[in-house]
């Protein structure tokens, strides 16, 4: 690993830390539960917290239910979800609060497919957040730059929902979507592989519509998210088609919204 990459890695961290309000690794306060109407917690690594896509959704939440208070919450540290099953930290703060919904990132896959890891883990992490009446949704991720790989990245997490009912919005397909309409827009990173903030704010939107059952097209133009007016209007436009196409909700169908 690069000295660049390593100090990337560590800078998202801390930024998941400090989302957390407070957190930090293994052992790190937990954050007070917060007295807000929308409680959202988020599991994940570097994929969840590059460019501020907690925050991006934090802001959705806040203008597309006005007159409601919202709480954004990122488990600190960079950890795979079976590492946040054994994490006393993650799951302190997992135990801190009622939360509205979990959302779940960072299962580990085969980036070669041919190595298979466990669900276990993320199948136990839905059930627990059932026990606590929270909506579980699972974050499948991006396609990587120039692999085709959306589909085993989604199934892949079907796999789980179909264990456990979660709900499964598709940020994957959202991305080739998007590709496809808008090709000169640069939705991941340098390194082909994180998101760039236009790619994290199209997550956001998924999520934000997988959370509301609203339609992202509703949304106002958002400030101070790093991406344009105009950008914002085109992802909306294509998260919005996206759940029309395939429903975030076919694995949590009797699940209420936020």
């Amino acid at each position: 690993m690069s000295l660049a990459r390593l100090a990337r890695i560590v800078a998202l961290s801390l930024a998941a830390a400090a989302t957390a309000c407070g957190g930090g690794g293994s052992g790190g306060a937990v954050p007070q539960p917060a007295n807000a109407d929308i409680n959202v917690l988020m599991f994940g690594n570097s994929h969840t917290v590059a460019n501020g896509l907690p925050s991006m959704l934090g802001a959705m939440l806040r203008a597309g239910r006005p007159g409601k208070t919202v709480a954004m919450s990122v488990a600190p540290g960079i950890l795979f979800l079976d590492e946040r099953l054994r994490d006393s930290t993650s799951m302190a703060l997992f135990n801190s609060r009622k939360w509205s919904a979990v959302v779940l990132q960072a299962q580990r896959y085969s980036s070669s497919g041919t190595v298979s890891y466990s669900i276990e883990e993320a199948v136990e992490l839905v059930r627990l957040t059932r026990l606590t009446a929270a909506l579980p949704v699972m974050f499948p991720e991006w396609p990587r730059r120039s692999i085709d790989e959306t589909q085993a990245i989604f199934d892949l997490h079907v796999s789980i929902a179909t264990r456990q009912p979660a709900c499964v919005p598709p940020i994957p397909q959202a991305f080739d979507l998007a590709g496809m309409r808008y090709p000169g827009l640069v939705l991941l990173d340098a390194d082909g592989n994180h998101s760039a903030p236009p790619g994290a704010f199209l997550a956001a939107l998924v999520l934000y519509g997988t959370l509301t059952g609203s339609s992202p097209l509703a949304l106002p133009a958002l400030d101070g998210v790093g991406v344009d007016a105009a950008v914002q209007a085109n992802l909306r436009a294509v998260a919005d088609d996206q759940l029309k196409l395939l429903s975030a909700r076919l694995y949590c169908p009797h699940d209420g919204t936020l």
